[in-house]
């Protein structure tokens, strides 16, 4: 049985405007090869092309940890955030990362995320890298009914950049 992401009240897939899964399963990496360039957000450009302007509420931080607040860009909105999940790798059990994310506006252009990653090592040598992401508001509704979705392609592009930058780490 595969793991799966745990989701806080109200973001439960199929119960908000948006959801997007995106999933790679490669060998020859590990949940610590991958981990590190996840938790700290200053990699994530290096990688992934769809960020950009990371910076902590406190400057003192320097990557991801429970409850740290942090900011970024990404698909064109400034996103606020808080983790609301950090489980760091430990051998047999997943490791987990999720956040809050949030960009301000009245009514109409106010959207509410939570993103959450799971990886986790499997036999023979392999890493599954899951994200989802849960989206509340008109923009989320928008992007919903996009095509191709961007959403979907923009975070596959993610993972992609993830596992290439590891391989080319290790």
């Amino acid at each position: 049985m595969q793991n799966s992401i745990i989701w806080p009240e109200g973001y439960l897939p199929g119960t908000t405007d948006n959801f997007c899964s995106n999933e790679v399963i490669v060998s020859g990496l590990r949940t610590t090869d991958i981990w590190p360039l996840l938790a700290n957000p200053f990699e994530w450009p290096k990688y992934y092309h769809n960020s950009s302007d990371i910076e902590f509420l406190n400057e003192e931080h320097k990557q991801l940890t429970a409850e740290v607040r942090f900011r970024f860009k990404t698909f064109g909105f400034p996103i606020e955030a808080q983790v609301t999940e950090y489980a760091p790798p430990v051998e047999g059990k997943p490791a987990r990362l999720a956040w809050h994310g949030w960009a301000e506006g009245d009514a109409e252009t106010r959207l509410d995320v939570i993103h959450a990653w799971l990886i986790e090592d499997l036999e023979g040598g392999r890493v599954r890298i899951l994200t989802q992401e849960t989206q509340i508001g008109n923009p989320a509704k928008e992007l919903a009914k996009t095509k191709p979705n961007p959403m979907i392609n923009g975070h596959q592009d993610w993972l992609e950049g993830l596992v290439e930058y590891a391989k080319q780490l290790i």
